[in-house]
Order: structure tokens, then C-alpha cells, then sequence
């Protein structure tokens, strides 16, 4: 007698009112060629399972009534059309404090190094069922799609989201003489602009990621909805207490440009977040010592919390894709380089830029405060050299190279 793998009993149930309800579930069980034994009390049931596993590839093997009225059918699963991998079961997550996070599933279930385009948007560890189209994603492999601790972060963005128009104290908010209000303006306009920059370019990669690496996906998500809070709450300080918006540089535009060009995702995720963000935590800072009242301080504090969770995961990208692929280093030093060619020419920082920086560093217009606002953007734009250098020898660039790859980054900052 042929031992069956799995059995179920269908009762009474017709063929066509629910038995294939308890059948298939019970098949999809089984890897192909495992047998499946089904108890029914209906007459009919022999014949139309047979039919049924003609038309489905299975195997009717062979039907014993016994002396109850029951019938004992074994059907063996064939493999046309069988779905890839072993079904999800028996998986049983446990919540701590409360709370099961991105990181528990990640443990759970965790990355392959490759992924497969035609599996389109089936989440990790489910059983896919093969006929389905080849999804355009290009980013497929684990080395260039997820770095360790994605699912950490994600948490972590998850938990540290803020509200602008809640946690924004805006009555708070007093008019400013009217040269350190057109500052503030001048550089809440120039944030504004480069966090929309950070905002575009990673949308441009969510949808070729591999949905495998969901975790990814879902950090870039929380980028945005950061960036997207940041732009908002950027431009209403700008425009608060009687002010306004300011200058666009044309050198703010060519380099911001530059990034939204970019092709591959690595490559953006270390101009962007590495570079460009890494840079921006310390203009960040600049403002918050700097800033007129608390409520201008607590903006860019927030903004600055947001922004390293966005620097570290950059870094963690860079440092992951650069540990499986030596051809990484010449990679982005030639991305550096491109970009620094196409924005040959461009100058350096924009003057509206540095002269509010310097105003606001001031305090207003006092001559002698002005030449110690001065002082204090200079040190500002060596603080932002000697940080590039560090994270650069912290990604595994050579003191040589990281000193190099900072001399060339955007004067535009991001």
C-alpha cells in the first residue's frame, strides 16, 4: 500500500461545493511526486478527482472504499506548473515589548544573494507560481540592494517620525530684523532645494529594486516621507515672521542635476548620502548654533536626526557593496570625477549661500559681528572637508584618495 505524506478528510463535501477547498491547500503542502490521501463519503468523488488531476497534472494512484461508506483516495502531486520553494508554515514570530519589528522578519526570513525578476512582487518566502511576467527590476542582487542592517534602520525611521504642523512650535516664532529674516530665507530656500534633490533621486530607484529586498524599498519610503517633511516645515520657516524665499542659483541647479542623472544605485546612494547628506549634517549644525530662536534651532534638529539615519544607511550601502565588489572603489572615484568635470566652471559656493551663512552666523549686520560671521563659515566649510575625509576612510578609501575624492565634491555642498 502506497504511504500517503498528508491526509484530509472532506466529509461529505461534493467535488464542486468545497471539496477542492481542503484538497489544494493540502497539495500545495506537498513538493512534487509527495501522495495525498482523501477520505470522502461522496459516491462521485473517484471519477472527478480523476478528471480533475488529468487537466492538473497529478496522479489519481489508486481508491479503497471501506466498510463505513468512506472512500480512501491517494492522488500523488506532479510537478507542471508547481510553484518554486517550499510553502511558508509554521512560522511563528514572537513580539517583544510589544512590537514585532522589520528587523524580526528580516531574522525570520532572511536575503539570497540573487533574486529573481520573475518573481515579481511576491513577498520573500512565499511560494510563487511559475507563467507570471519578468518585472523590469534591475537591482537584483544582494551585494547592491540591501546592506545589513536595512531592516534596522527602517525600524528605527519608522519609530523616529515627527510631525510638522504638531511638534513645530510656530507661534513661538518672532519677526527678525529684516537682513537676518532675508537670510534665514535665503538659506531655508537653498535647504529646501537640495532636500528635493534628495527626495527625487531616490524614488528614481525604488521601483528597480527587487522587491525581495523590500526592506530597502521601505527605508527609501522613509527617506522620502522625511525629505517630503523637510521641504514643508524648510519653507514655511523661510516664510514665517515676514519673510520669504530667496536666490536659485544657477550652480545650485547644475549640481543638483548631476544627481538626479545618475544611473546606478549604488553610485547615487554615495554621492547623495555619503557626500552630499554627510556634508549637509554639518551645514545643519552650523544652523542650529547658529539659529535666531529655538524654534529655527529645533527645525534643523530634527532635520539633522533625519539626515543621519539617511547618511548611515548610505554609508552602509557603500561599505556592503564595496566588501563584494573590488570594482566598486574605481567605480565611485570615477563617479566623483564625472561630476566634478560637469560642474567645472560652476564656481563656488553661491554667494546669496555664503553671505547668509556669514549674516546669520552674525547675528545681523554689526560690521564686527559680520567678520566673525565670516570666520565662523570659513571653519564651517573646513569642518565639512575634514568630516568628508573621515567617512570617506571609514568606506575603505585610502587616505589619499579620500582626501582627493573631498577636494572634488560639489562646492554646492549636496
Amino acid at each position: 500500500m502506497t504511504n500517503a505524506a498528508i491526509a484530509i478528510d472532506t466529509g461529505d463535501l461534493p467535488f464542486g461545493g468545497g471539496m477542492l477547498a481542503l484538497v489544494r491547500p493540502a497539495l500545495d503542502l506537498l513538493e512534487p511526486g509527495g501522495v495525498l490521501a482523501v477520505l470522502t463519503r461522496q459516491s462521485h468523488a473517484i471519477d472527478e478527482l480523476g478528471t480533475w488531476c488529468k487537466v492538473e497534472r497529478h496522479e489519481l494512484l489508486e481508491a479503497t472504499a471501506d466498510q463505513g461508506g468512506a472512500t480512501r483516495i491517494l492522488l500523488r502531486k506532479g510537478s507542471f506548473g508547481a510553484p518554486r520553494g517550499a510553502i511558508e508554515d509554521n512560522l511563528d514570530l514572537k513580539p517583544h515589548g510589544g512590537r514585532i519589528e522589520a528587523a524580526d522578519m528580516l531574522a525570520a526570513v532572511p536575503f539570497a544573494p540573487s533574486a529573481d525578476p520573475g518573481t515579481g512582487f511576491a513577498p520573500r518566502g512565499a511560494r510563487v507560481e511559475p507563467g507570471g511576467p519578468v518585472y523590469p527590476c534591475t537591482i537584483n542582487d544582494l551585494a547592491h540592494a540591501a546592506p545589513p542592517d536595512v531592516a534596522q534602520l527602517y525600524d528605527q525611521a519608522v519609530s523616529a517620525q515627527w510631525n510638522a504642523d504638531t511638534d513645530i512650535e510656530w507661534a513661538r516664532i518672532k519677526p527678525l530684523p529684516r537682513p537676518l529674516q532675508r537670510a534665514l530665507g535665503q538659506v531655508f530656500t537653498f535647504l529646501a532645494e537640495n532636500e528635493l534633490s534628495a527626495l527625487y533621486v531616490p524614488s528614481r530607484f525604488i521601483a528597480r529594486l527587487h522587491p525581495h529586498y523590500v526592506e530597502t524599498a521601505q527605508f527609501l519610503a522613509t527617506q522620502m516621507a522625511d525629505e517630503a517633511r523637510h521641504i514643508d516645515v524648510f519653507l514655511k520657516r523661510a516664510r514665517v515672521g515676514g519673510g520669504g524665499v530667496g536666490i536659485s542659483h544657477a550652480t545650485t541647479s547644475a549640481s543638483l542635476h548631476s544627481l538626479l542623472t545618475l544611473e546606478d544605485f549604488t553610485e547615487a546612494a554615495f554621492l547623495l548620502s555619503v557626500l552630499g547628506e554627510g556634508t549637509f549634517l554639518d551645514l545643519l549644525r552650523y544652523i542650529e548654533m547658529h539659529a535666531p530662536d529655538e524654534v529655527t534651532a529645533d527645525i534643523v534638529r530634527r532635520a539633522r536626526a533625519d539626515e543621519t539615519r539617511h547618511v548611515h544607511f548610505g554609508m552602509s550601502h557603500v561599505k556592503h557593496a564595496l566588501s563584494h565588489d573590488h570594482t566598486m572603489y574605481a567605480r565611485l572615484e570615477a563617479a566623483v570625477r564625472k561630476r566634478s568635470a560637469t560642474l567645472a566652471g560652476a564656481g563656488g559656493v553661491p554667494y546669496a549661500v555664503q553671505d547668509s551663512l556669514t549674516i546669520l552666523a552674525a547675528g545681523g549686520t554689526d560690521p564686527a559681528a559680520v567678520a566673525k560671521g565670516h570666520s565662523a563659515f570659513r571653519e564651517l566649510m573646513e569642518v565639512m572637508h575634514e568630516n568628508r575625509v573621515k567617512r570617506l576612510l571609514n568606506a575603505g578609501f585610502s587616505p589619499a584618495q579620500a582626501q582627493t575624492l573631498s577636494d572634488l565634491h560639489t562646492p554646492n555642498f549636496m
